[in-house]
């Protein structure tokens, strides 16, 4: 579809080959785009441009899993400078294509310098897209930290408090997955909470994520008290971009003796024994006791997102 309003052409890329013309904008997830297409986890029907001509003034594109129909993210979204108004007529004209009718649109992120505030340009630039997100009808969810292990960073001992075994099966991991949603600090959790059971949360959350993961299950781990009685869980696996801490968790009897910290610690092991460049995590800005766990294990804080969401 392509629709011309005035001097202004809005319409998806029409091949692989178009992928220049979508990357003149440049972001940060741009050296991703070309994998990403021939992995099918973009396709140019889900990329659209705004053109004047042949100058690029907006973009958006959806992200997918592997062989999934419908886009699970709006992950790239960018204006020329200050074309609000544009980038907001091509949300528009885009979802109305994108998304079926009656659906509600898929979460947006970006990802922002940590110190994104403080500075000036970076501010306006977050911001301009934030405001035109928000006239096409998005609004502002939650910010969250990016975090990263690097290999050199020394990982803290075990303290012999806790044993460490595989998870059994998937039953055993959403029965732990349910028990920890009492209480969570995680605003996608809590937001699932006002919309479903405990169970199905952790089920949907198990689909969407853990589901896909590309490494060993074998690698999951259940920390136990030694009698065997479980106190939390860690998921380290690997995603389609990088080693990862999926899922870290301590059930809510447990919380507060320090056992967060020992179960990072082991996830974080079995990854480095991979030999991996790096380790991603993420939590919630205001998940104060995640985020310090992650910085007690020596993670840093190299970047955030803002996630937006349409209701």
């Amino acid at each position: 579809m392509t629709v011309e309003q005035n001097d202004l052409t809005i319409r998806p890329i029409t091949r692989p080959e178009e992928l220049g013309l979508f990357s003149r904008l440049s972001y940060v997830l741009n050296e991703e785009l070309a994998d990403d297409l021939a992995a099918g986890r973009r396709r140019p029907q889900w990329m659209w441009v705004a053109l004047r001509g042949d100058h690029l003034l907006a973009r958006a594109a959806w992200w997918g899993r592997s062989g999934d129909d419908t886009p699970f993210l709006l992950d790239v979204f960018d204006i020329d400078d200050g074309r609000v108004d544009i980038g907001a007529r091509l949300l528009r004209t885009a979802l109305a294509e994108v998304i079926q009718e009656g659906a509600t649109p898929p979460e947006y992120i970006r990802y922002v310098p940590p110190g994104w505030r403080a500075a000036e340009e970076t501010k306006r630039v977050v911001e301009e897209r934030m405001s035109a997100l928000e006239r096409a009808g998005a609004r502002p969810f939650v910010e969250r930290l990016r975090l990263e292990w690097r290999p050199g960073t020394p990982i803290p001992e075990p303290r012999g408090r806790l044993a460490f075994r595989p998870v059994r099966d998937a039953e055993e991991i959403l029965s732990l997955m349910t028990l920890v949603l009492d209480g969570t600090l995680d605003a996608h959790s809590r937001a699932d909470l006002t919309r479903m059971s405990a169970r199905e949360a952790a089920v949907r959350h198990y689909e969407d994520e853990l589901a896909h993961y590309r490494s060993p299950r074998d690698w999951w781990r259940v920390a136990t008290l030694p009698d065997g009685e479980p106190v939390g869980f860690v998921t380290p696996a690997r995603n389609d971009y990088n080693p990862i801490v999926g899922y870290l968790a301590v059930l809510p009897a447990h919380q507060g003796n320090g056992y967060i910290d020992e179960i990072l610690a082991e996830g974080t092991r079995i990854l480095s024994a991979q030999d991996v460049p790096r380790i991603r995590a993420a939590t919630d800005l205001g998940n104060i006791p995640m985020a310090n766990a992650f910085q007690r294990v020596g993670y840093v804080n190299f970047e955030r997102t803002i996630n937006m969401t349409w209701s």
